[in-house]
């Protein structure tokens, strides 16, 4: 349908998107149209969600690009595409055969700050230690702090 190739050109031309970044992409679609083509889209392997803390965003699957992994800034949820991961992926293959395992998919992303947001970021307000280490009491405290804006 028309809605479907319009929602399958906005994730092939752009980087991953919310939900809401696709819907504002298409205005003159409507809402439900856009929501029931990505799940079908989802359900049948064309799109995957990358899931961000509480948020997620979609791209297409690696049937349409090349497979690679992401790095995620927590500060402004910038993703950035790892490509060229021949050493990683080797690594992970061996992780799954020393298990006597045989993996289908995977992802990876890494999570952290990004260089644009390191010169105004405070450790004190994060959730990540001075050695870049997740704390998960300051992790949910500071989940608590951004829910009611404290």
């Amino acid at each position: 349908t028309k809605v479907r190739h319009a929602v399958f050109e906005i994730l092939e031309n752009n980087e991953p998107q919310t939900m809401k970044q696709i819907v504002r992409s298409l205005p003159s679609v409507d809402r439900a149209s856009i929501y029931r083509s990505i799940s079908l889209f989802e359900d049948i392997g064309i799109v995957q969600r990358l899931q961000i803390g509480w948020k997620h965003k979609f791209e297409l699957s690696d049937r349409f690009h090349e497979h690679h992994h992401h790095i995620v800034c927590l500060q402004c949820g910038k993703i950035t595409n790892i490509n060229n991961s021949n050493q990683l992926e080797k690594e992970l293959q061996f992780i799954a055969e020393s298990y006597a395992f045989r993996p289908k998919s995977h992802q990876i992303e890494i999570q952290g700050i990004c260089s644009s947001c390191l010169e105004t970021w405070d450790p004190r307000h994060d959730s990540l230690g001075s050695n870049g280490s997740l704390s998960t009491s300051n992790n949910s405290l500071c989940l608590i702090g951004r829910f009611f804006n404290i």
